[in-house]
């Protein structure tokens, strides 16, 4: 099975550091992951905008949609609010895919409501590397 891990970039990298944590157990899950380079906390989100050199901006979209139409599940971590993972996962909803999104409870921040409202979407919170290794092995074995 295929993941596509979608998180901010553009939108600010202040929960980085969570998102190797995810990508770790998405890897323990024996999946085949699509994003991996979201989670490099070694390269800034301006970087990360253009994965490969001179990519213009039409090429980043269709290059992050073809992922999404690729992926067999979509797992967001949605704590630092992102208007691209929002319209990722809003073509992942009419696509019909698996749609996971986490948030970090400890952040002091709300999640949309666009997003915990969706029926579609399977929202959980987490505090802890360990919560979030459940949260996704649940959710992975529910969809295989």
């Amino acid at each position: 099975m295929k993941v596509y891990f979608a998180c901010s970039i553009s939108g600010g990298r202040e929960f980085a550091h969570l998102y190797t944590d995810i990508v770790e157990s998405i890897k323990r899950n024996k999946l085949d992951l699509l994003s991996e380079l979201f989670a490099d906390q070694s390269v800034a989100g301006d970087k990360l905008v253009s994965a490969k050199p001179n990519m213009s901006k039409a090429e980043i979209w269709e290059w992050d949609l073809n992922w999404v139409k690729e992926a067999d599940l979509i797992i967001a971590e949605v704590t630092q609010p992102s208007l691209g993972v929002g319209y990722e996962l809003a073509k992942a909803e009419e696509w019909d895919k698996p749609i996971l999104c986490l948030f970090y409870e400890p952040s002091g921040k709300r999640l949309s409501g666009m997003i915990e409202g969706s029926p579609k979407i399977q929202t959980s919170y987490y505090s802890d590397k360990n919560e979030v290794e459940k949260i996704i092995t649940d959710f992975v074995n529910l969809n295989r």
